[in-house]
């Protein structure tokens, strides 16, 4: 089953994209894979691995174009909370304990209303390499980007 996202319109402005995975493995195990220098990179788009793990430490990013960016972790409560500010947008991510493992909702809160379907397909991909990664596989990307921004144009289409 394809687990979507989806896409809320905030007052101010602002969109939030949502997505929701569940993993088999507890809290502790998937926060310190979400977070872990040689995995950030594998999953997260232009993260270098370098992050300083508290409130107000930086992350820092390569767009792979030759400029560096850090970003500023807003909210990092292990092995339940971890956010942070990329530029203007808001990424946050709750980890909460199920039943056999743990609910991964990831959010994405930004005001590019243009940038909607390219980012939800986009970090489609990155939450399924996480799922991946989690598995203690070697990260895989699909060719599946064309699809998923189709499904998503269809469900964001007001």
């Amino acid at each position: 089953m394809v687990e979507y996202g989806t896409l809320h319109h905030e007052t101010d402005g602002k969109y939030t994209l949502k997505f929701e995975r569940f993993f088999a493995q507890q809290p502790e195990e998937v926060f310190n894979t979400v977070i872990h220098p040689e995995y950030f990179p594998q999953w997260y788009p232009f993260a270098t691995g370098d992050m300083d793990h508290r409130e107000g430490g930086e992350i820092t990013f390569d767009d792979g174009e030759g400029s560096t960016y850090a970003g500023i972790i807003t909210k990092f409560v292990p092995p339940y909370v971890f956010a942070f500010r990329e530029v203007k947008d808001l990424l946050s991510m709750e980890f909460q304990s199920e039943d056999k493992g743990c609910r991964l909702i990831f959010k994405h809160t930004f005001d590019n209303q243009s940038m909607t379907v390219r980012t939800a397909a986009g970090w489609h991909r990155c939450l399924d390499a996480l799922g991946i990664l989690v598995n203690g596989k070697e990260a895989a990307w699909p060719d599946n980007g064309a699809e998923l921004r189709e499904a998503y144009e269809k469900a964001f289409a007001t």
